[in-house]
């Protein structure tokens, strides 16, 4: 016990090490496509992050230190259609060693799709693509029945027409379960890494850093687990009130802006940081997830007309070692993606096929 609580301690000293140099980076991001959400079951979540420890293979590169013996022999595959035939997907696969951890590959890939391109005087030079991809590998490893750490290494490649960079980036986690009443706990560094080719000589540009905390519970007396998650722990002002924000009132007799008071302000930057979720389990093979994400809300609503935006919902449904999800996230009228799970468990499969050969062998004996 004393070995865990050390090991605990060292992951918490290491992650407010990253908070202080993450901190003060500033400065524009490079490399936001490793924000989005490739599992359908996150994105009807509210697409931030969540502790679940459970076997299913889409959260594989989602929180690597919950991969687990559970995983073992398990691909997953994921598509998202987005805006402008911005399309995402991705694909992991997970494998196990004895007393050495559990370990997952896979990668990432964003696609923005072809473009006519054009010199400085308009005429026409061809077509041209554009994207991002990611390499992930992954580890985890429990210390203890209620602690577990994992890490995982991404190799970034950026490539807009003539333009190529390249970077590295890496996950840091630690997680704490409780049998007892179902609870899980994660704090997860994310993106700590820089990029190490640059698109322009000497513009180098940051990785999109995160802090994020996620609680997770399944209710004892009713089929629902919640989910609660904290994102961009590392700062504070996550809205904007300056003079150019639309949804500024003007004063009908002094003719200035009215700013919200500083309690309105502080509560909305309070609840940005929050995206609150639920699954609701009717039955063991099947689930529905609902969840509301305030800082998406707030940020892509519009004046004139009330929204969904921020608003996620999605089915999930695994039947014989194969596990389907779909689901949506609100980000604005006519920018909603749809997110596509297909998931094999090969372990189960091979079961379920021998266990087949086993009862027709049975009825040719009889």
């Amino acid at each position: 016990m004393a070995l865990v609580k050390k090991n605990f301690i060292l992951i918490i000293i290491l992650f407010c090490g990253f908070f202080k140099l993450s901190a003060q980076t500033g400065g524009k991001f490079v490399y936001n496509f490793l924000n989005l959400s490739y599992s359908s079951r996150l994105m009807g979540l509210g697409g931030n992050f969540i502790s679940v420890q459970d076997a299913d293979p889409s959260l594989m590169l989602v929180n690597p230190s919950y991969i687990s013996e559970n995983h073992h022999n398990q691909l997953s595959l994921n598509f998202t259609n987005y805006f402008a035939k911005s399309n995402a997907m991705s694909a992991a696969y997970s494998f196990s060693f004895n007393n050495v951890g559990n370990f997952a590959a896979g990668i990432y890939a964003l696609s923005y799709g072809s473009f006519r391109g054009a010199d400085e005087t308009g005429v026409e030079t061809g077509k041209f693509y554009a994207g991002d991809y990611a390499l992930v590998f992954s580890w985890g490893r429990k210390l203890s029945t209620n602690f577990a750490i994992g890490a995982q290494l991404k190799t970034i490649f950026s490539h807009y027409e003539s333009y190529f960079s390249f970077g590295l980036a890496a996950d840091i986690a630690g997680s704490y379960f409780d049998d007892d009443n179902n609870l899980s706990l994660t704090l997860l560094a994310k993106n700590i890494g820089s990029q190490v080719k640059t698109y322009a000589p000497g513009n180098l540009e940051l990785v999109p850093f995160d802090l994020q905390f996620a609680i997770s519970q399944r209710l004892k007396y009713v089929p629902i687990r919640y989910h609660i998650s904290l994102h961009s722990l590392y700062r504070w002002n996550m809205n904007y009130f300056g003079k150019d924000n639309p949804f500024l009132e003007t004063d009908a007799i002094s003719g200035q802006l009215k700013y919200p008071s500083k309690f309105a302000q502080h509560t909305d930057n309070f609840f940005r940081h929050f995206v609150f979720g639920i699954e609701i389990e009717p039955i063991k093979y099947f689930s529905i997830q609902l969840a509301y994400n305030h800082n998406i809300h707030q940020e892509m609503k519009v004046v004139a007309r009330k929204s969904m935006a921020g608003f996620s919902y999605g089915i999930q449904l695994k039947i014989k070692g194969i596990n389907v999800g779909f689901s949506r996230l609100h980000y604005a009228v006519g920018a909603i993606p749809n997110c596509f799970d297909f998931a094999l468990d090969f372990n189960e499969l091979s079961k379920n096929s021998k266990h087949n050969k086993a009862r027709k062998l049975e009825k040719v004996s009889r």
